[in-house]
């Protein structure tokens, strides 16, 4: 959605403080940091200042998955050419299948989720995992897999959050609608909220870009539980689907507790509120909560204090806000997928540096 001109004064008789409202300060700056030929997704920071991004294939199959971007801001395969090798005579846990975000933990750790459903048509068996790389060394250090009860055939593993305290890391299955719970110390996993409300898609059809989100058959798409985000306390983890409007939350001890039933889990989670359609969703440095909103070409944030929702930076070129990072400096990091433009050529695909205020 475009940004109006102000509508001219009319009214001559007000006084001239009613007619020249003072302007409202701007809370965030865009910049743009990179720019891209082919659809990106995730993007993560590391703390020295590098920029990561991954290349989902939904469409054209891209020449590498995960990328790292140099100071002219041009992407090379990382952690190498042999993880970005698509070869069906490989093992499918030993190199990038369809990856779909890229995250940075407290501990300076990369995080590569690969839901190993290419063109949506299923997960390759053997090929949905979690992939940990260290930036000190850029070597993989682990590999953890989802076998079928975590990931079935149609699922598709969004996004992560890892909670280095516990030990824990949190996704999101954007096509089934579920949790995913990883005990990171023991490897195990554990697929939960499966078609509960929360992780479910509300009917909405979105309107981005002045026109309705709808597939070739005129279908509007539904989309499950897409962004989450971890609470700067760890102690609550924040979620909603992308073709809905409502915020969720649950206590992260719930999670972690295997032995509560899917009763009793239900039970603890949480309706936050109607915060707007969102796709990446991040805590940020000042503890609000910054939702991509994906309908009004803009950002906005949840101040979990006062309920409150308010606009950050609205600009025609947000065409599909997607994912958040946090910088080194404090600043955040936001991809533009421009997924409602799919499968038609779109681009450049950008990578905004969120100066905030």
């Amino acid at each position: 959605m475009k940004i109006h001109p102000f509508a001219a004064l009319l009214v001559l008789a007000l006084p001239l403080a009613a007619q020249t409202p003072a302007p409202q300060p701007a809370l965030a700056s865009l910049e743009v940091v990179a720019e891209s030929s082919r659809l990106w997704t995730g993007v993560a920071v590391a703390p020295d200042g590098r920029i990561f991004v991954n290349y989902p294939f939904w469409y054209d199959d891209p020449p590498f998955s995960v990328g790292v971007l140099g100071k002219d801001g041009t992407a090379r395969p990382y952690p190498d050419e042999a993880w970005n090798r698509r070869d069906p005579a490989l093992p499918p846990g030993e190199h990038f299948l369809c990856v779909q975000s890229v995250h940075v933990d407290a501990d300076g750790f990369l995080w590569i989720l690969d839901p190993a459903n290419p063109q949506f048509g299923g997960v390759v068996p053997g090929g949905a995992k979690l992939v940990q790389v260290d930036l000190k060394t850029d070597k993989v250090v682990r590999v953890i897999p989802f076998d079928a009860t975590v990931a079935p055939t149609r699922s598709y593993l969004n996004d992560v959050r890892i909670d280095t305290k516990t030990r824990t890391a949190y996704l999101t299955d954007s096509s089934g609608g579920a949790l995913v719970v990883v005990d990171l110390a023991t490897g195990t996993s554990r697929r939960l909220l499966a078609d509960h409300p929360s992780t479910q898609a509300e009917g909405a059809v979105l309107t981005i870009g002045g026109k309705e989100w709808r597939t070739a058959s005129g279908a509007a798409p539904q989309v499950h539980a897409d962004g989450l985000a971890l609470d700067p306390s760890g102690a609550y983890l924040y979620y909603q689907a992308l073709s809905g409007r409502t915020l969720y939350r649950i206590a992260t001890a719930a999670l972690r507790d295997p032995a509560l039933s899917a009763a009793d889990l239900a039970a603890r989670v949480e309706k936050v509120g109607e915060t707007g359609a969102a796709d990446g969703i991040l805590f940020g440095p000042d503890g609000k909560l910054y939702l991509s909103a994906v309908e009004d070409d803009a950002v906005k944030r949840f101040d979990p204090a006062t309920q409150q929702v308010e606009l950050v930076v609205r600009d025609p070129r947000l065409a599909w806000p997607d994912s958040f990072a946090t910088g080194p400096d404090g600043s955040l990091y936001l991809t533009i997928c421009q997924l409602h433009r799919m499968p038609e050529p779109g681009g450049p695909w950008r990578i905004f540096r969120i100066v905030l205020h």
